[in-house]
């Protein structure tokens, strides 16, 4: 049996393995030796450009397997980015084959935010092929005169409003809710519970492969209540004076619940990010915010006349300024509604309406009266977005700071819909023939007792005979 599978054995056995592979790798080897073996090589001192901007780049491509009349393209991996043209010839000549290089210079143009990658393509016949090596190429936004305009117009408008606010406050409300702080503590419990756990939930849920998305919504979620909460107080009928004890409380609270919440849940939502607590920030808006009160109580007291007149235009200027804020805030950042999409929008949507309807639930559970849930509610929903973006710009490198400011500048957008509904709808009903005590002047005797419209003692004899 053995002789006989001898003798059918190959003769060159096992040799013919061998001659097999060999058969089979040098049609592989042919090819390797034909096709180019190139290498780009990028020589730029600049490591990102602006929007609306470019830099120059210069380039070798070193190798062998250059044929003459080669083209050589450049391609970008995203170009709403970015963009890159030949700023010199790019057809290889016989000597570029010859001494086996190119060089070359391009213009590297910035159009928006992001991060992308640019190559070197080789086109020969109908073929491409890219080359080995990439350029990193990072857009980010510059700082415009319009925006610091912005900011300090803000600044300077709130600061008046404030005073506003202190010339309608009434001291013996504040100090009665001092006293029994219902409303502060739900308050409270809302704006530092609630909120941050609502917006980490969130940003799993919408966005669950973007960590940098998740960390802006965080950080929206921890930040303090907004100015903008005791405007729409006042401008929806709400108690003021606890709206303005709240954002008081809830300012100086954050100096010990925001570095909490940062340095545990935060370092889940994104491990890598520079979290600093911007203590400076935070201080700086509670001078803005207590001076101008303060500026305010004091014109009750020396200047009643001019603090009635003040009472008088703060429904109109609250609105006016309300308008300015989100008119201008649109004019300067219209780059950014590019960045939407639908889980922005919900996004935007979702932490504050949350936060509004569980603020009022949780009010009205604990039978506060409608003006008193109404401020909680407000208080809760509205949150500082410009010390979330500020906290972005510190914890994330560029262009992911820019990047992911859309998710609180969506918040900022979507946050002022609900209110704008109440109002048009609390106008409706007064236009149908509601109690007229609830759209007339505090000044009327039916809303002596209110807290919506405090009026002091010291201003009711100037205020008597006036309409808004």
């Amino acid at each position: 049996m053995k002789s006989l599978y001898g003798s059918k054995m190959c003769p060159i056995w096992p040799l013919h393995l061998i001659i097999l592979y060999i058969l089979v790798l040098c049609p592989l080897w042919v090819l390797c030796q034909a096709a180019p073996n190139l290498l780009s090589e990028f020589l730029t001192e600049v490591d990102q450009v602006h929007m609306n901007d470019h830099y120059y780049v210069d380039v070798n491509v070193i190798g062998s397997g250059f044929r003459v009349d080669d083209v050589l393209y450049l391609k970008t991996t995203n170009e709403h980015i970015a963009t890159a043209e030949w700023n010199s010839t790019y057809r290889l000549t016989e000597l570029q084959v010859t001494n086996e290089k190119f060089e070359g210079k391009f213009r590297v143009d910035g159009h928006f935010l992001g991060r992308t990658d640019l190559v070197v393509e080789l086109h020969r016949d109908a073929s491409q092929q890219p080359i080995n090596g990439t350029l990193p190429i990072t857009v980010t936004r510059p700082e415009r005169i319009i925006d610091r305009v912005f900011v300090s117009s803000v600044a300077l408008f709130v600061s008046l409003i404030f005073i506003n606010f202190g010339c309608a406050m009434n001291w013996n409300n504040v100090k009665g809710v001092i006293r029994k702080p219902v409303g502060p503590v739900i308050g409270m419990c809302g704006q530092f519970l609630f909120m941050p756990l609502i917006s980490f939930g969130l940003g799993f849920l919408i966005f669950p492969e973007s960590p940098a998305m998740r960390l802006g919504m965080f950080f929206t979620g921890v930040s303090p209540g907004g100015g903008a909460s005791n405007i729409w107080t006042f401008i929806l009928k709400g108690n003021l004076d606890l709206s303005l004890t709240m954002t008081s409380i809830s300012t100086l609270a954050c100096f010990g619940f925001m570095p909490a919440w940062l340095f545990s849940l935060g370092q889940v939502v994104f491990a890598n990010a520079n979290i600093v607590v911007p203590y400076a920030r935070i201080a700086t808006f509670v001078v803005g915010l207590i001076v101008p009160l303060a500026i305010g109580l004091g014109m009750q007291k020396f200047t009643p006349r001019l603090a009635a007149f003040m009472v008088r235009i703060l429904k109109g200027f609250s609105t006016t300024l309300l308008l300015f804020i989100i008119v201008f805030a649109i004019v300067t950042n219209l780059y950014i509604f590019e960045l939407f999409t639908w889980q922005i929008v919900v996004a935007g949507m979702g932490v504050p309406w949350l936060g509004y309807a569980s603020g009022y639930l949780l009010a009205r559970a604990l039978r506060q009266p409608h003006a008193d849930a109404l401020a909680i509610s407000i208080e809760t929903g509205i949150q500082n977005t410009g010390i979330a973006i500020f906290l972005l710009r510190y914890a994330l490198p560029q262009p992911e700071a820019d990047l992911t400011t859309v998710v609180p500048v969506s918040v900022a957008i979507m946050t002022p819909v609900p209110m704008t509904a109440i109002y048009i709808y609390q106008k409706i009903s007064t236009c149908w023939g509601c109690d007229p005590c609830e759209t007339e002047m505090p000044t009327k005797k039916c809303q002596m007792t209110s807290h919506q419209y405090p009026t002091l003692p010291s201003l009711q004899p100037l205020m008597s005979n006036s309409q808004v």
